[in-house]
Formats: structure tokens, sequence, C-alpha cells
């Protein structure tokens, strides 16, 4: 295994203590103490993933997620906050963010996504374009198009709609799409998804285009015209 993380974070016990346990389990993990030297490390190493502290002397972890999402890069993003509040969950996701782990934590459940969200970046071969209605989405650029207008994802959004794009036509219950993006427990905090669907609509309509992704009330959502 040689995917390479970046982590960073100022506290110097918690940083050693995601340091070793990733080296452990095989991982290249590079450190950076501060948000300026993250953002500069991320796009001289391109890591694999990035473990982000919401928390950071000078620039924070939002502002260096912002900046980073600005870019083409579309690397993974996972952030740890010490704030469980859900509008601060929503603010991490907002930035760019593809998934939050609230402090203190157990190894076992970082590892745990941190496997989940290079396994859904493993880039798939010889898989072509999906196409629904008057949209694309293509695998090997986890780029959308519609109606010839390109449309840039973060890496939960994309699984998120490559998920409906395999299921069009079909309602996907709530308990569906977190085990299928998620992969863990997520408490049943349906809130997650909404935030996802909505920004997905916001980009697949951004052109007033009509609406594919529609809410099951109570249910799910589905794919359809």
């Amino acid at each position: 295994m040689n995917d390479k993380i970046l982590l960073i974070e100022d506290e110097p016990t918690i940083a050693n203590f995601i340091k070793r346990g990733l080296y452990r389990e095989g991982y290249n993990v590079l450190v950076a103490i501060d948000g300026e030297t993250g953002l500069e490390k991320t796009f001289a190493e391109l890591p694999n993933l990035i473990i982000l502290d919401v928390m950071l002397p000078g620039m924070d972890g939002l502002a260096v997620c912002q900046q980073i999402r600005k870019t083409k890069l579309q690397l993974p993003i996972l952030m740890l906050t010490a704030k469980d509040a859900i509008p601060d969950r929503v603010a991490g996701l907002e930035s760019g963010a593809d998934d939050y782990l609230v402090k203190p934590f157990a190894f076992e459940e970082l590892l745990a996504r941190v496997r989940a969200l290079l396994r859904r970046r493993a880039p798939i071969e010889s898989d072509g374009p999906l196409k629904f209605a008057d949209l694309t989405l293509n695998p090997a650029t986890h780029m959308a198009e519609r109606n010839g207008r390109l449309i840039e994802l973060t890496a939960k959004e994309y699984d998120l709609l490559e998920l409906f794009m395999r299921n069009p036509n079909q309602i996907l219950t709530h308990n569906q799409i977190y085990d299928r993006i998620w992969g863990y427990d997520f408490g049943g905090e349906s809130n997650i998804i909404g935030v996802y669907i909505r920004y997905l609509r916001s980009k697949l309509e951004a052109a007033g285009e009509e609406r594919l992704l529609h809410t099951v009330r109570g249910v799910g959502y589905t794919l359809r015209e």
C-alpha cells in the first residue's frame, strides 16, 4: 500500500497518534502543522487523501478546504473537528470536505473512514460514461456534463451521483445511501444526505434545468425525469 496521506494538524499529540497508526497500516504520511504549510504540501506532494483539522493557527481548516476545492484537485478530504453541533458539521461539508470526524475518536474509526474514502476514489477502468436524460457522468474524470455544461463535483458528490446514475428510476432509501456512500453507521442523521442532495441539485440545475433528483418523502430519493 503506497497511498500518500497529508495530515494537517497542529496538536503534536494528536498528529503523532494519527501518524504512527497510519504508518503501521502501511500508509505514507506527511504532516503539516498549519494551514499555509498544508496548502503548500498539497500542491507539491499531491496526496491521495487529506486529513484536515478545523482549528488551525492562521488559516483555519475551512479556509484550507475551500482553497483546495477552488482548484482542479478532486482528492478526498476528511475533516477533524472538536465541535459536534450540526451547524459546525454542515459548515465543514459546505467548505468541500467529504467526511468529518469529531474529536475525541478511536483510531479504528479514523482508519475505517480513510479506507472508505480511498476505496471510493479508486479509478474505475474500462467503464464508459453513464447517461440519464440530458446528464452524463464520466467515471474516468469524475466530471458531469449537462447540455454541454461541465459540472465539477467533490468526491462525495460524485459518489452520490454515481449511485443514482447506476440505479435510475429506483427509490434509494436513506439506509441504502448511508451504507453505499458512507459505509458506516451515521446514527440515522438524514440531514447529511439532505445536505449533499442540495449540493447536487444546485449544480445540476445551475442553468435552470429541470430537476432530476427527487425526494420521496419519508423514504429516500430517486433519479427520474
